[in-house]
């Protein structure tokens, strides 16, 4: 295992912004860092059926997901030249407009910092069994397909 630390990726409930920015100035600290990436993933206003989405409601798998994430974090930190990975997903109800996923990487160089950046935030689609079910303004739901 690497000696870089890890915390569970789930947040309940949307991703503040000021954690988003507290989570940043945290690293002005680290002066070997060059550059940083960020992808923040929010709720979209779909429409389906004719209904507008208001909001998507996150559940996991967590304990597999908590696996899964330990090992496809040691396989970035081989793969790419990064400082610093955190992740955050929503759990339970997220409104359309908010943060549901940040995805934050930090290396000495911009390239490692973007490529990982993008790479995690697919592979968390692809990946990891985290659903999220659509809740339309008529209260109807419909389970969302990542892609």
């Amino acid at each position: 295992m690497s000696s870089k630390k890890h915390h569970s990726i789930f947040y309940q409930g949307s991703i503040p912004a000021q954690k988003i920015a507290d989570d940043i100035q945290k690293h002005s600290t680290k002066t070997n860092i060059g550059a940083h990436s960020i992808f923040l993933g929010q709720v979209r206003e779909d429409a389906i059926d004719g209904e507008k989405v208001v909001a998507i409601e996150y559940t996991a798998y967590e304990s597999m997901v908590e696996e899964k994430m330990a090992i496809i974090r040691e396989h970035f930190f081989q793969k790419y030249a990064l400082t610093c990975m955190h992740i955050y997903h929503s759990l339970g109800t997220v409104a359309v407009g908010e943060i549901c996923l940040f995805v934050f990487t930090s290396s000495p160089h911009r390239r490692d910092a973007i490529d990982a950046c993008n790479e995690m935030v697919e592979t968390i689609k692809k990946e990891l069994p985290i659903w999220g079910k659509e809740i339309c303004t008529n209260q109807t739901t419909v389970w969302k397909q990542n892609n």
